[in-house]
């Protein structure tokens, strides 16, 4: 049961991670292809979210990572939304280099569960 527990959760959290992905990810990666000085930004986020999971969640190790980052995203959306934050994806590259802090953690969100998953994926040698 435990492992039907956890695989929900998992699957919940990588739903969650998805959606954002598609959202503001997509084309906040694009973006940061594009423009040199706005992967750096985005890479920062990416770091201390990455920082803050690893150490500023007490018990971490027991939980998936994806699991963390998804409750991270979902309380950083909570505290937006109660502050009146709506999201409005920028239209363009000069309007990406001049989003807002929340707006580009979240694409560092993005790109943090990328690399989770092309960890989850790559093969480990032993074939």
């Amino acid at each position: 049961m435990k492992d039907l527990v956890s695989s929900w959760v998992e699957s919940s959290a990588r739903s969650t991670l998805s959606r954002l992905h598609q959202q503001i990810g997509v084309a906040g990666l694009a973006a940061a292809a594009a423009v040199p000085a706005l992967s750096a930004v985005f890479d920062q986020h990416s770091a201390a979210v990455r920082d803050i999971l690893a150490v500023g969640v007490e018990g971490s190790a027991a939980v998936a990572g994806v699991v963390l980052l998804a409750g991270y995203t979902r309380g950083l959306l909570d505290e937006a939304k109660a502050k009146g934050w709506t999201f409005r994806a920028p239209a363009d590259l000069t309007a990406w280099t001049t989003s807002d802090w929340l707006t580009a953690r979240l694409v560092g969100v993005c790109s943090l569960a990328a690399s989770m998953d092309d960890r989850r994926t790559q093969p480990t040698g032993n074939g």
